[in-house]
């Protein structure tokens, strides 16, 4: 267990790392940030900072070999430069929940493997297979590149059978896998932890509405989410277990008409989905998540009020001044300098009473 005043070092410096700085620090521990980005939303809050790429693997060393434990705040560090800290100082999580997470076949046979649901899929590496799935999966479909994809990033949507080899082409000629649409009626979230010693964790489930394949909406709780609450939590710790992982993870999930809950993705990291726990809880998902990696006993996750959380996308930022008068707002800026269309530029929670 550490204690306080221990180091602990985050891979990646954007804002999730920033909300993970934050609260460490307020626990009591220094925060030493690794990005290859100068300036990053992270390294402006933390007590020391790295700046390298994620190859010079002499860097990861050194760096690691300076904290007392290691974590990281997206799925796409390099798995090289994880087992490379892992090497130094304990890594929470493990190298694991990357190997599966970072390639989405493999993370769909993990999650099948486990008793779990998903949409049907197949794995496509060519013209020819893209062409052979849709014939299995039918249309509408969506062909998604296995690596690297993300806020709707990487994906061709398939109406006709037809055009299945120009979507493939369309996203490089690179390995993909085909997703036959869910036959959901909405999609929601559960943001769950594990800790050192196995105990397990979750938040009320978020249900929540994309645009453009960017989140902009999530309301906490949902709508319903004491019925899907146990279905919710038997998938979590199941994913949680299967990856013997240790700190915050979020599984989005497709309801069903008959109530099941299908896996769409799991993210191994602290979730847009799970930002409303920063002002609906005592215990935010970030806390959550630095209790899990110095050893800690978890936090409560009940929530003390009901939230809804807005995204602050591009040039909605502008309107921050008008936010912060708005009564009731919490307000949360990730300190980034250009509103680019599509970047997330903060998010907003408004909390109301629980529903009796």
């Amino acid at each position: 267990m550490l204690q306080p005043g221990a180091r602990i070092g985050i891979l990646g410096g954007g804002q999730l790392g920033r909300m993970l700085a934050m609260d460490a620090a307020r626990l009591g521990f220094d925060v030493h940030i690794f990005t290859p980005e100068d300036n990053s939303p992270a390294a402006r809050v933390a007590a020391a900072c790295t700046v390298a790429p994620y190859d010079d693997l002499d860097a990861v060393a050194r760096f690691a070999a300076g904290v007392d434990a290691v974590t990281y705040e997206f799925e796409n560090v390099p798995v090289e430069t994880a087992r490379k800290a892992a090497e130094h100082a304990a890594l929470r999580p493990g190298v694991k929940a990357l190997e599966v997470c970072q390639d989405r076949v493999t993370e769909k046979r993990f999650v099948n493997e486990a008793g779990i649901e998903t949409t049907p899929w197949r794995a496509v590496s060519s013209a020819a297979e893209a062409e052979a799935a849709i014939e299995a999966l039918g249309t509408p479909a969506i062909l998604k590149t296995r690596r690297m994809g993300y806020d709707g990033k990487g994906q061709q949507v398939i109406r006709k059978a037809s055009d299945a080899a120009a979507a493939f082409e369309a996203l490089g000629c690179v390995a993909c896998i085909l997703e036959a649409f869910a036959p959901f009626t909405r999609e929601v979230s559960v943001v769950a932890a594990r800790s050192l010693d196995g105990q397990i964790a979750a938040y009320p489930l978020a249900e929540n509405h994309h645009e453009g394949g960017i989140l902009r909406t999530s309301i906490a709780p949902a709508p319903g989410a004491d019925v899907l609450a146990g279905d919710a939590l038997r998938i979590a710790s199941a994913i949680l277990e299967g990856l013997d992982y240790v700190g915050v993870l979020a599984a989005e999930l497709f309801v069903l008409d008959d109530g099941r809950l299908w896996v769409n993705e799991i993210a191994p990291r602290v979730h847009n989905t799970g930002h409303w726990t920063m002002d609906a809880c005592a215990v935010s998902q970030f806390e959550q998540h630095v209790r899990a990696v110095a050893g800690w006993p978890l936090g409560e996750p009940s929530p003390h009020s009901a939230a809804r959380m807005d995204n602050l996308i591009g040039d909605d930022v502008a309107r921050w001044q008008a936010l912060a008068s708005e009564p009731g707002v919490c307000l949360h800026l990730y300190g980034k300098g250009e509103a680019r269309e599509g970047r997330k530029m903060g998010h907003v929670n408004r909390l109301s009473p629980l529903s009796s």
